[in-house]
């Protein structure tokens, strides 16, 4: 029977070997981490997503996020408020502004290393009752002074925090209005009331958005605006009549609002680059692709698989222009989806309202793994960039 003190001796030799041994022994490699739209996105090309702050990151926790928000943060490097920087949500009373959301916005950007689209300073759409009333009886100098303050007060700000902004959003009608393509003088508040020169209100929008943060990139922004049509040589001419009058415009954003009902223009590389060179950059600004779907809510294969070539299409005209700096899909699951209360067609974007990946999304991802130059650099979220 041995001693107990040489069983004490012995089991400490051997805890001493396996501790010896371990530590000799290589660490089990952690899996690599799986690749987002973000880590896979060329350094030069951000890949955003809109949100919209007030209704989603109110509560953000950056140690408890919700699903969606770490979805949010681990897949993209752009966010752009879908509503928060619109006139009625951000200026709801003349005199009153209400920066909660848009501030939530920027806040979780800043959080997880990522940067902010602002939009839109001058829209026909979504403002608040006080600039309808108001703006039946404005002479244009009225109108002039109220735009003024606000893309002043909004903009300036978030200086510094804001890398593009759409300053002029859906300013020209569609072909298929009476007339064809020509300036909203009647549903925008602001070009009716100066309607004599609206280009020149246009143009002073940007100066004024300038001089609040000159190191943002300044963006016309319209829908049917992704091919050469008659929508968008009306923005080149604008363009040319712009920057001939010094006006500091810097970038046009095709917004990318798409429906499986109509065709797919091939010429949205074309029409990028004509505009590059008038020395712009380009985006795609708002990219979602809608369908019609059966008594069941479900798609097709069929349209499945159009949908994500459709995605992967628009992706493919930013890449392939040097000049494209963002592409951005209009929220990523189809539960936050403005498609179903406009139209009635759904499965609009790039995952279910379960968080499922589509494969829209595969589609994106594997373009951005084939693109160059490089890879974005990832940014863990909680971690500031």
């Amino acid at each position: 029977m041995s001693h107990p003190t040489t069983m004490t001796r012995v089991a400490a030799v051997a805890a001493s070997a396996i501790t010896a041994l371990a530590v000799a022994m290589p660490a089990a490699q952690a899996a690599p981490p799986e690749p987002t739209l973000r880590s896979e996105a060329p350094r030069d090309v951000k890949i955003g997503s809109a949100v919209w702050g007030q209704r989603d990151l109110l509560d953000y926790d950056p140690k408890n996020p919700t699903e969606f928000q770490r979805i949010l943060a681990e897949e993209f490097n752009s966010l752009t408020p879908e509503n928060d920087m619109k006139w009625a949500e951000i200026h709801p009373e003349e005199g009153v502004y209400d920066f909660s959301g848009a501030d939530a916005v920027v806040a979780f950007a800043e959080a997880n290393g990522q940067e902010v689209r602002g939009h839109t300073l001058l829209w026909h759409s979504q403002n608040p009752q006080w600039v309808i009333d108001a703006s039946a009886t404005w002479t244009c100098e009225e109108a002039r002074d109220v735009l003024e303050e606000h893309i002043r007060t909004v903009v300036g700000r978030y200086a510094g925090q804001i890398y593009e902004w759409d300053v002029a959003n859906e300013i020209f009608q569609d072909t298929w209005d009476a007339g064809g393509v020509r300036l909203r003088t009647e549903a925008n508040p602001f070009l009716k009331a100066c309607a004599d020169d609206p280009v020149a209100l246009i143009g002073d929008a940007f100066r004024w958005a300038h001089e609040a943060d000159p190191e943002a990139v300044l963006f016309l922004n319209d829908y049917n605006a992704e091919g050469i049509n008659t929508k968008t040589d009306a923005y080149y001419a604008l363009v040319q009549e712009l920057l001939a009058d010094g006006v500091p415009i810097h970038g046009f954003g095709a917004q990318g609002h798409l429906s499986l009902q109509y065709g797919f223009d091939e010429s949205i590389q074309a029409n990028f680059e004509r505009f590059a060179d008038l020395g712009l950059k380009v985006s795609v600004t708002e990219a979602d692709v809608r369908m019609p779907l059966g008594e069941d809510g479900e798609p097709t294969a069929e349209q499945i698989a159009l949908q994500a070539e459709r995605f992967d299409k628009m992706l493919e005209a930013c890449l392939n222009v040097p000049a494209c700096t963002s592409y951005t899909v209009w929220g990523f699951d189809d539960a936050r989806s403005w498609v179903p209360g406009v139209f009635p067609e759904g499965y609009a974007t790039i995952m279910t309202e379960d968080f499922e990946k589509k494969p829209s999304y595969y589609a994106l991802l594997e373009s951005l793994t084939e693109a160059t130059p490089g890879k974005s650099p990832r940014t863990p979220p909680g971690l500031n960039k």
